[in-house]
């Protein structure tokens, strides 16, 4: 339409004639068949589909320097009547200087503070983006998106790590047997800069007899899953090795350079990985394979989120890119709440094939809704190149209700212990592989403990400086704990050295914190029991915050993945009780599976109740999520396994050791 603006006062007639051919047209939808330009009924607003910090967010690091807005489509210079600001209330002064930007495919705005300054510690903040206009239409955001968050009292300080990429990382690698028309993905454990990943910081090279793809305008970031994006200009070739590399100009929102696989903690290095393509992915549409609520569910929670699973052709994903508040929608019947406006349409980084919308305000009970997932050529895609799309648009209805259900269970305090990665009870703790790294979120460090006396009780471990070094062997068992250890016995160099002793000190810590993990297991047990929804296997299935206890005593995670729904409630809490085993992964113990977090469900709000050991993917890779407190022990991955397994939570154990191989632990704040 702006291309149209100038003539309008010499030619009225001209535009109402042209107003007439757009209604009249041939083509239906989408654009003209004769004029080959959009049609009215394609002239949607643009949207937000995800901001960062998110709405609501907490204990926002005041050295959090760039606030986010990713868009549903490519968007004019914010500038002139549109704006993007971020204010406070009195006492506190609203920042000043800051410089508003676009990234290079102009669908992600950065909001960036005046250098030298910060926000102020615990402070509301509300951000408002108002006028913004797409690239392509000229039409303005139907009104604007407010949303806030409120700062903690530091700086973040955790720099930021690759949690998992799209050909698998496998050390030393390559990874075989890869797609050549697949785009390459990597996922990290912070939300990052968005103008910091770009071709210079991701990049794929491949030996001289190949040529290495062009990197130009091929990297893209999408915000709402903090998942980066190669898209090769033309296939890979078979039987080549390429190495694909994130280097450390690429930083999360701090600031904080990339903590790569290439050094140690707490040095910043680049991320690398290499992979041998071998034949395309089958050809084949996207499909959705099924959604939460149900097509005709009535009794939908007002504050649920609503998700839609997809099938995708084998050994592929959906290209997070097109996963956005424009091809999924939720609308209620006109004129009121016409449209429900999304607080964020993300896809989940586990398994890169779950869509969660999350409405901005929670849903009206009585009211019916339909949801719309969008095919065609403009709608939702998967990340093989030239991308598999849907036929055509998923449509499906449910009715919002007032829910009676239970009050939710309270989350359990942990005491001392909430700052353990690990906690080895009264046996030790022990790592094999180079990978290991225990850390935690939001700048917070990561401790690790046991009570055990014996010399040998843990291996493979070392702390911040002055570093204890418990056993390590340089390329076998090197494990980095970014907090401290504690422990009831020595080290085999630094401070606790056999000859300085153990350290009193550090003893006394690791008895209370195993006291209040005693405690707070005590605590999921006395918790009322609830259902078992999966006769004690918990693969795919959609769980909602509650208490759910194993009848047979035993939970299982086996043959697909678990995922837990807060419906938008960020203190919901998921209480899961067995009075025996734990076992992720499988069926077979080189399938891993995963828990997946979606409508605000946090790790700090997931525990584990075991009665025995739990057993978290043994044939590594996978994301575990929660705080487990077993009996006897827990183990990750099995020794020669070099895919990484992810945990975000804690893994404490009351009695036997915890075994790591090649493990992530990212500890959440309490």
């Amino acid at each position: 339409m702006k291309k149209f603006v100038g003539y309008s006062s010499v030619l009225p007639w001209f535009m109402a004639s042209l107003l007439s051919a757009w209604v009249a047209g041939c083509g239906g939808g989408g654009r003209d068949a004769i004029l080959g330009i959009p049609t009215l009924d394609a002239l949607v607003p643009p949207t937000v589909t995800a901001v960062v910090p998110v709405n609501n967010a907490t204990v926002v690091a005041i050295n959090n320097t760039v606030i986010t807005a990713a868009f549903s489509e490519a968007m004019a210079p914010i500038t002139g009547t549109a704006s993007f600001t971020v204010t406070c209330a009195a006492p506190c002064v609203s920042p000043a200087g800051a410089t508003v930007a676009l990234d290079a495919t102009n669908r992600i705005a950065t909001y960036t503070l005046a250098p030298a300054t910060a926000l102020a510690p615990l402070t509301l903040y509300t951000a408002t983006v108002t006028g913004a206009r797409s690239l392509t239409t000229g039409l303005a955001l139907a009104s604007p998106f407010v949303w806030q968050f409120t700062t903690g009292p530091t700086p973040d300080t955790t720099r930021p790590r690759v949690t998992l990429t799209s050909p698998a990382t496998t050390i030393p690698g390559p990874t075989a047997g890869v797609p050549t028309n697949t785009a390459i993905t990597a996922v990290f454990t912070e939300n990052m800069a968005p103008a910091t990943i770009v071709a210079a910081s991701f990049t794929l090279t491949c030996a001289p007899a190949c040529v290495s793809p062009s990197p130009a305008g091929l990297v893209s970031y999408t915000v709402a899953s903090r998942t980066a994006v190669f898209t090769p200009a033309a296939a890979l070739e078979v039987g080549k090795t390429y190495t694909a590399t994130i280097t450390t100009a690429a930083t999360d929102l701090a600031g904080n350079a990339l903590a790569g696989n290439q050094a140690a903690l707490p040095a910043a290095s680049n991320y690398v990985w290499t992979f041998t393509p071998a034949a395309p992915a089958p050809a084949g549409n996207v499909s959705v394979f099924s959604t939460n609520p149900v097509a005709g569910d009535a009794a939908v929670c007002p504050n649920a989120t609503i998700n839609a699973t997809f099938s995708v052709p084998s050994g592929l994903r959906m290209n997070p890119a097109t996963v956005n508040a424009a091809n999924f929608t939720v609308t209620g019947p006109a004129p009121a709440s016409a449209a429900v406006t999304a607080a964020s349409v993300a896809l989940d980084s586990a398994t890169g094939r779950i869509a969660t919308f999350t409405p901005l305000l929670p849903l009206v009970a009585g009211v019916t809704y339909t949801a719309v997932v969008k095919g065609g050529a403009t709608g939702v895609k998967d990340l093989a190149i030239p991308a598999n799309a849907m036929v055509g648009d998923f449509t499906w209805n449910f009715t919002a209700a007032a829910c009676l259900v239970p009050p939710p269970p309270a989350p359990v305090a942990l005491g001392t212990v909430s700052r353990y990665g690990i906690f080895g009870g009264s046996a030790g703790m022990t790592n094999t592989g180079n990978l290991t790294v225990i850390t935690g979120s939001g700048g917070n460090t990561a401790d690790i403990g046991t009570i055990a006396t014996g010399t040998s009780s843990v291996t493979g471990f070392h702390d911040s400086a002055p570093s204890d070094v418990y056993t390590e062997v340089p390329g076998v068992n090197v494990g980095n704990v970014t907090g401290k250890i504690f422990t009831c016995t020595t080290s085999t160099t630094g401070p606790t050295n056999p000859t300085n002793g153990v350290n009193a000190a550090s003893c006394a810590l690791a008895t209370q914190a195993r006291l209040d993990a005693q405690t707070a297991y005590l605590a999921l047990v006395a918790k009322p029991g609830g259902p078992d929804p999966g006769a004690g296997n918990l693969a795919n299935l959609v769980l909602t915050p509650g208490v759910y206890t194993s009848n047979s005593g035993s939970f299982l995670i086996e043959g697909g993945n678990l995922t837990l729904d807060a419906q938008g409630d960020a203190n919901a809490v998921f209480v899961f009780q067995m009075a025996s085993t734990l076992t992720v992964g499988g069926p077979g113990a080189a399938a891993p599976q995963s828990v997946i977090l979606v409508g605000g469900a946090l790790a700090k709000n997931v525990f584990w109740q075991v009665g025995s050991a739990a057993i978290i993917n043994a044939g590594g890779g996978g994301t575990m999520v929660g705080t487990i407190i077993s009996q006897a022990g827990a183990a990750f991955s099995t020794a020669g396994n070099v895919a990484p397994v992810t945990l975000n939570g804690r893994a404490l154990s009351l009695g036997a050791s915890v075994t790591l191989v090649n493990t992530f632990i990212n500890v959440p704040a309490p």
